[in-house]
């Protein structure tokens, strides 16, 4: 060894900064970006059901005004707007292809009792084939169980 000099290594570098495990920046990130998406998703299917109970109300109401209207019409009205109501607030598949009896305890299940299958509800099953003309009172009934079931699809989105 030469006086005056002292053994000294090289210079090393540090290793690399491996990927694994992740900052915790990305930990939260993973967890944040997933939740945001379900509650945007969420938000955007409780406002849109919003809007489409608040339009249907708003057209169930201009067909219980509506005195140039005939009954049949109403009848016919009143069916388009509960199926346009359910098939939108609901899973298509379980609603939109039912006719008859089945449209009627689907109808039945968001209110109290039977009023659909038993009562002036009937009514909805055989709209579009009527040939005579519904009563007043049998469509002053419906347009009453027609807005119960909307309250219903109402207090159902909460």
């Amino acid at each position: 060894m030469e006086s005056g000099k002292l053994p000294l290594r090289d210079i090393h570098l540090p290793e690399a900064i491996g990927w694994w495990p992740p900052a915790i920046g990305w930990w939260i990130l993973a967890i944040l970006i997933p939740l945001l998406i379900a509650l945007m998703f969420w938000l955007y299917r409780y406002f849109t059901r919003k809007t489409a109970i608040k339009a249907a109300k708003k057209l169930l109401l201009e067909i219980k005004q509506d005195t140039q209207r005939e009954n049949s019409q109403k009848l016919k009205d009143l069916s388009a707007l509960i199926r346009r109501m359910a098939i939108s607030t609901n899973v298509r598949n379980e609603c939109a292809g039912l006719t008859g009896q089945q449209w009627l305890e689907f109808l039945d299940r968001s209110v109290k009792g039977s009023p659909f299958t038993e009562g002036a509800g009937r009514l909805l099953a055989d709209a579009p084939y009527r040939n005579n003309q519904p009563t007043e009172q049998e469509i002053s009934q419906l347009t009453n169980l027609c807005e119960d079931w909307l309250n219903a699809q109402t207090k159902r989105q909460r």
